[in-house]
């Protein structure tokens, strides 16, 4: 008689891992293309720092400031008179944290006029976004 279930010879059992390779490809390619996206603000050439501050509360509003004077709150342009609207607008729903992204080849008095408008419409935390220096 042949062999009972349990007991089949020269079969060897092996898993396909093909089917897994092709979704692990896929998911990576997904996030490779959306990952670029997932960046808030406009994009400006930040000053450096020494040390950052880890300001890992809650998420800011970001308010960008490009080489040419132009404002972008996230990242659809508005005109800096517009700016104090959208704060009091913002902080309506509670307080807020702002993070502005400036560009390094600004004049710093460009960076504090828009500060002081921000202040001037109620936000109190107001943090500057930098980028670590290479030592």
């Amino acid at each position: 008689m042949g062999a009972s279930v349990g007991q089949s010879k020269g079969v060897k059992s092996e898993i396909n891992v093909t089917p897994l390779v092709d979704v692990v490809l896929v998911l990576l390619i997904i996030f490779m293309v959306i990952t670029p996206m997932l960046q808030r603000g406009k994009d400006v050439q930040l000053p450096a720092a020494g040390k950052q501050v880890d300001g890992t509360k809650a998420d800011p509003i970001i308010v960008s400031l490009l080489s040419d004077r132009q404002v972008f709150w996230e990242s659809t342009k508005i005109d800096e008179s517009e700016v104090s609207r959208r704060i009091e607008k913002a902080l309506s729903g509670g307080n807020r944290r702002f993070l502005v992204k400036a560009d390094a080849r600004l004049a710093v008095g460009d960076v504090r006029r828009l500060m002081h408008v921000m202040q001037g419409a109620g936000a109190k935390s107001i943090a500057l976004a930098v980028q670590e220096e290479d030592r």
